[in-house]
């Protein structure tokens, strides 16, 4: 029973001494937060395959690569080659005087060393950031007169009606340089040093 006791009164000793060490050692900790991308940024990236509103559905995944170095605060947070994925969010049929669009949501990036960090963005368009969805052509256009009023000569200009066609479908090329806006901001705590 003294062996015991003993054995455990060392046990005792050495773990209070052990940890009295500790509270005195300080750990050297690198001082990195991570880089927050703001929102509103634009990311140029490559169309890596033909995305058409005839053959695709909504739900669709689709893929884009990164064209570009993105460097901020002198650090390469996106490198050039990473992989962005997504879906397609919303597809709009094509009806008489408006052509296909769709709405190609982001989200997600990998890294060129498997890193995948999340997203919020969408495929850019100056149209609500749906690609296509612009008039279609006009049925007919009809002959008007104009006047130089330099020259005083009457030509006649072909203007188009207000009738439309039926819309044509809307399709993205394999290999089309695009441009991703992210919509919320996306913390980077991974980046790569070569």
């Amino acid at each position: 029973m003294k062996k015991i006791f003993l054995l455990l009164l060392f046990i005792f000793m050495a773990l209070s001494v052990k940890a009295a060490d500790f509270d005195d050692m300080q750990i050297d900790i690198r001082d990195y937060d991570g880089i927050e991308i703001p929102a509103g940024t634009f990311i140029p990236v490559m169309n890596s395959q033909e995305i058409s509103t005839q053959y695709c559905a909504e739900g669709y995944k689709v893929m884009f690569i990164g064209t570009n170095d993105l460097y901020m605060y002198e650090t390469n947070i996106i490198p050039k080659n990473t992989v962005f994925t997504g879906y397609i969010e919303k597809i709009y049929e094509p009806v008489v005087g408006t052509n296909a669009g769709m709405k190609i949501k982001i989200t997600q990036m990998t890294l060129p060393d498997g890193f995948e960090i999340p997203l919020r963005g969408y495929i850019y368009s100056s149209n609500a950031n749906v690609i296509g969805g612009g008039l279609s052509d006009p049925v007919t256009y009809r002959r008007m007169p104009h006047y130089q009023t330099k020259f005083g000569i009457l030509t006649l200009r072909e203007t188009p009606s207000a009738e439309r066609k039926m819309g044509t479908q809307t399709t993205m090329r394999s290999g089309s340089d695009e441009i991703i806006i992210l919509t919320a901001p996306a913390m980077v705590t991974h980046t790569l040093t070569y």
